[in-house]
């Protein structure tokens, strides 16, 4: 293969292997990144029948779906994803062999739980019926918000999981009206949204929890459409766990490009596009800032300033456990769900929130955690679990969570503490140390407000395609592009459409 060829080349005279391509480009594409988005821009381009050489910083492929030993031998984490809501509702995802890579999705019997001040908790189950038994009184509202949107999901998922597109591009005749009625509540606040549709404390604290993935104040615009679209997704799809850990995920990609002919080079950090072999097109699972620094010289003065005032939103602080047994929820119900959303009120999460985007230390932060293990046996040794949490910081932060998580958590689950036998924590600024694309901690690829979520990277006349950069043959290809943050494949995939269109037709 060219890819071992350039190798030696490149160990033997970094210079010759940077200046030294052939007349014809060597490959019809590279790809800088091996994530999630990156594998899908290669498959993407490898089952188009293109020649594709991927490379990737460490050692193995992944990005922000990897899993490791991260406490005590035999307790396997998720480093940074877990749960995946749009996995399963990916159209890209949905074209993947996976269970002929050996992975296998576990669904949870419920999707989430959000326990609750009282001792009681809210589920999140894959029957709209079931959630509503736990909301009370707004069992119906919830109904008329959610059961519409889950009987057009395949639509939904179709017209949100990528950029602006004009209507006729849709894949379904009624998109125009099913996406105008997301939209029109997609564009409120989940605040605003939760406190007009729903009177009790269950349901408004079960949209914030959800709503505040957007990782933004839940008073700001487009939040209410982050809930909206991950109610419906465990409807329709579940939030489902990969058996063996996230790192499943992307092996399987990477064995499925491999089958199409694309290769794939780990271990190596791309500093300059001039280092790449020559091809027709280069996409970058990377953001704004590192296109900045590996392709800084090649782009227009104009687009590299503009470029430079691309935003990055909060990080997060992560928090791994080793337990001696299961969470001892004060509801019981918890015991149920993959993800528990530890926050309390729609009031407490609403300030954990709005502090954390006035760059705050929230003294009692919203907490994401997940318990795999009560599900998937490969996690932790028999009768052991794993916790796997996060809540969000400011950007860049380095102040320890560890103590403020694992009170919340307390406050819930009395006893907990007693349980934890090895702890594992990166803060916000090691979180960018381990992923060069968490800028300050920021896994959401920058911030997704109204302001920056239908024009990411920039705004552009081709709202279409806002993957292509100034320089012929370039584009970004990671979740600084649309639709953003989260493991479903979409912005690599549109990408390579772009690039296929441009470079390759």
């Amino acid at each position: 293969m060219y890819a071992g060829w350039w190798m030696r080349k490149r160990h033997d005279n970094p210079m010759a292997a940077s200046t030294s391509h052939a007349a014809s480009p060597a490959y019809d594409a590279v790809v800088v990144g091996a994530g999630p988005n990156g594998l899908a821009a290669a498959i993407t381009l490898a089952r188009a029948g293109r020649s594709v050489l991927v490379f990737e910083a460490r050692e193995t492929v992944g990005g922000g779906c990897r899993s490791g030993e991260l406490t005590l031998p035999g307790y396997v984490h998720d480093i940074c994803s877990a749960i995946h809501p749009l996995a399963l509702g990916s159209p890209f995802f949905r074209t993947i062999p996976f269970e002929d890579y050996g992975l296998d999705w576990i669904q949870p019997p419920a999707a989430l739980a959000h326990p609750l001040p009282d001792g009681t908790a809210a589920l999140l189950e894959r029957s709209i019926a079931a959630t509503g038994a736990y909301l009370g009184e707004d069992a119906d509202a919830y109904r008329r918000l959610i059961a519409p949107l889950a009987a057009d999901w395949d639509i939904l998922a179709d017209g949100s999981l990528g950029p602006l597109r004009p209507i006729h591009q849709a894949l379904h005749p009624f998109a125009s009206l099913v996406l105008a009625r997301f939209g029109l509540a997609a564009l409120a606040s989940a605040r605003g949204l939760a406190e007009r549709r729903f009177r009790s404390e269950q349901a408004r604290a079960l949209f914030a929890g959800i709503s505040a993935h957007a990782m933004l104040p839940l008073e700001h615009p487009i939040t209410a459409g982050f809930g909206l679209l991950l109610a419906t997704s465990a409807h329709a799809v579940g939030w489902p766990i990969p058996r063996g850990g996230s790192q499943r995920i992307v092996d399987a990609l990477a064995d499925y490009l491999r089958s199409l002919g694309g290769e794939i080079v780990t271990g190596v950090e791309v500093k300059a596009l001039d280092a790449l072999p020559s091809a027709r097109a280069i996409l970058c699972d990377i953001t704004p800032r590192q296109l900045l620094r590996i392709a800084g010289d090649r782009l227009p003065d104009g687009y590299r300033r503009r470029l430079e005032g691309y935003r990055y939103g909060p990080g997060v602080f992560k928090l791994d456990l080793a337990l001696d047994g299961p969470i001892p929820w004060q509801a019981a119900e918890c015991v149920q769900a993959g993800t528990v959303h530890v926050g309390g009120t729609l009031a407490e999460i609403a300030a954990s929130e709005r502090a954390v985007w006035r760059g705050v230390i929230p003294e009692q932060p919203f907490v994401l955690l997940a318990q795999q293990s009560l599900f998937d046996p490969t996690r932790a040794p028999q009768g052991k679990q794993t916790v796997w949490a996060y809540c969000h910081v400011p950007s860049g932060s380095t102040c320890d969570m560890t103590e403020r998580i694992e009170a919340q958590i307390e406050r819930f689950a009395p006893g907990f503490r007693d349980r934890i036998l090895a702890r594992h924590t990166m803060n916000a600024s090691e979180m960018e140390q381990y992923n060069a694309n968490y800028i300050g901690g920021d896994i959401n690829g920058g911030v997704q407000d109204l302001r920056q979520f239908f024009t990411r990277p920039l705004p552009t006349l081709d709202i279409a395609n806002p993957y292509a950069t100034p320089v012929r043959g370039l584009y970004l290809c990671s979740s600084s592009t649309p639709p953003g943050g989260g493991v479903h494949g979409m912005c690599g995939y549109f990408a390579a459409q772009a690039a296929l269109r441009e470079r390759m037709a």
